[in-house]
């Protein structure tokens, strides 16, 4: 199943991105950004990071349930994903991030 990169833009007028799976649940969300073309940017770090286990910060919640943030090589926070039931739903989350963004299509939501 193919995922989906989904622009949008929030009511203050900034922009973020959302890669959904190929059964449409939200992977990762990405950071509130200014300008169009910095979501542009972020799209490309997704899909240039997702391959490297490195790249991926395994955390836990206070409420004790993991998650993981994708980072770049320079440290710089990519996106974040939901918070999982179990380390293994959460690592399940990862290896849909590898299969879903290096072929996933960007709707732009903005329009």
């Amino acid at each position: 199943m193919a995922g989906k990169f989904e622009v949008l833009k929030s009511k203050n007028g900034k922009f973020r991105f959302n890669l959904k799976a190929g059964n449409n649940q939200i992977i990762i969300s990405s950071q509130l950004y200014e300008k169009r073309i910095s979501v542009t940017n972020g799209i490309k770090s997704v899909k240039n990071h997702c391959g490297d286990d490195k790249c991926f910060e395994r955390k836990v919640a206070k409420n004790g349930k993991p998650y993981f943030v994708l980072k770049a090589k320079n440290g710089k926070t990519i996106g974040k994903s939901q918070q999982y039931a179990s380390n293994s739903t959460m690592n399940k989350g990862i290896r849909a991030i590898r299969n879903a963004a290096p072929d996933a299509e960007v709707v732009d939501l903005t329009k």
